[in-house]
């Protein structure tokens, strides 16, 4: 399930941080606080609805050891909750948190860079304003700072735009090749498929290894476990199976088997460039989480034929497989392996696959709560 996470807007002196979260009708909110990580939840009325908002920080530096009296200061207001956190030592931080980019729903408090004084006071009505230039000289230039945080920001977005945008050319260059040689030559073309667009769609695949170094290098969110295991699950299928097999790229299951792929990606590229800003097109959020419940299992089904197809041509060429006695003293039976691989790939795989997308539909395509603001 995807954690929804409030507007928070900060500010600071030397001695404290002030946040202050963008939720309405607060009820028992819940704030952590160790070391230099902050940690959120309460249930309240957003820019999402009425629903559980939460988010966490890794600050730039430590606070005041955990204790709750000492550390943090929470005061309840009908349309917004403010956290006054002291920190460990009397210091200027550069930015908030840790990282260099910050999240998105993370802003600058610009109407609120109060004195020392003003964030220590507990009574609203006695905060006072100051010329910030007089309290705090460099501030500044800490802001301009923090702006370059959201250029890195930006750069990384237009990085994972021009990403997406290459595949999503790519697959629809395999499509599109495929449906003029298709509507030339009908079915004639269909044997031709892997040579006149292996090349492209191997490409392509490589290219998606890069998919699996974004959560690493924390361009997305995520492990790099499962995009790993799925890449390298197309990726053995492609290479190892067709491309190191002739007798298997002419075979129609190939064409097939790119198609369904094609159109996968088609669809989920753009997808994700809508996401990266914050565009919600329904009609391609609706195909993203709807087009897989029959090309991921017709997908994995030509992936299968595929396999068992190659597998009496593995016996007979014994290629990949490593026999005894080797100075390695290992044996390897390619075949076996691929019969072994067959059953994980058709029963556990397609399940958690189907499941772990059926939940995210069901998370994507729920109605949507609209709060109208009362004139």
């Amino acid at each position: 399930m995807v954690n929804l996470s409030p507007f928070v807007y900060w500010a600071q002196t030397d001695k404290n941080i002030s946040l202050k979260i963008d939720l309405k009708n607060v009820t028992k909110p819940n704030l952590n606080v160790v070391d230099n990580k902050i940690k959120f939840s309460a249930q309240g009325v957003g820019a999402h609805g009425e629903t559980l908002y939460e988010f966490s920080l890794d600050l730039f530096s430590s606070l005041k050891p955990n204790n709750n009296e000492e550390t943090k200061i929470v005061r309840l207001f009908e349309n917004r909750v403010e956290v006054v956190l002291k920190k460990e030592k009397v210091a200027w931080w550069p930015r908030l948190t840790a990282q260099p980019q910050k999240p998105a729903w993370l802003k600058i408090n610009f109407d609120l860079w109060k004195s020392e004084d003003a964030l220590d006071s507990e009574d609203e009505c006695e905060e006072e304003s100051r010329d910030v230039m007089k309290d705090y000289p460099g501030m500044y230039d800490m802001l301009q700072k923090e702006e370059m945080g959201y250029r890195k920001e930006d750069y990384k977005k237009v990085y994972l735009a021009l990403y997406n945008l290459v595949q999503f050319i790519g697959f629809t260059y395999v499509l599109t090749v495929m449906t003029v040689r298709y509507i030339k030559l009908e079915y004639d073309s269909v044997a031709g498929t892997y040579e006149h667009v292996g090349s492209a769609m191997k490409f392509l695949q490589l290219l998606m290894y890069l998919e699996v170094m974004h959560p690493i290098f924390g361009y997305t969110k995520g492990g790099a476990l499962v995009p790993f295991f799925q890449v390298s699950g197309r990726a053995f299928v492609l290479f190892a199976m067709i491309e190191s097999e002739p007798r298997m790229q002419t075979k129609p299951v190939v064409c097939y088997l790119f198609i369904i792929w094609s159109t996968i990606e088609v669809i989920r590229y753009p997808y994700y460039i809508s996401q990266l800003y914050k565009k919600d097109i329904y009609i391609l959020t609706w195909l993203r989480y709807t087009m897989w419940i029959p090309l991921y299992p017709l997908g994995m089904l030509c992936e299968s034929i595929v396999i068992l197809r190659n597998i009496p041509y593995f016996e007979e060429t014994n290629r990949f497989t490593i026999s005894m006695p080797n100075e390695w003293n290992f044996a390897f039976h390619m075949p076996s392996f691929l019969r072994i691989y067959l059953l994980l790939l058709m029963f556990p795989g397609l399940y958690l696959v189907m499941k772990h997308m059926h939940r995210l539909r069901i998370v994507k395509l729920r109605p949507k709560i609209v709060i109208k603001k009362c004139k």
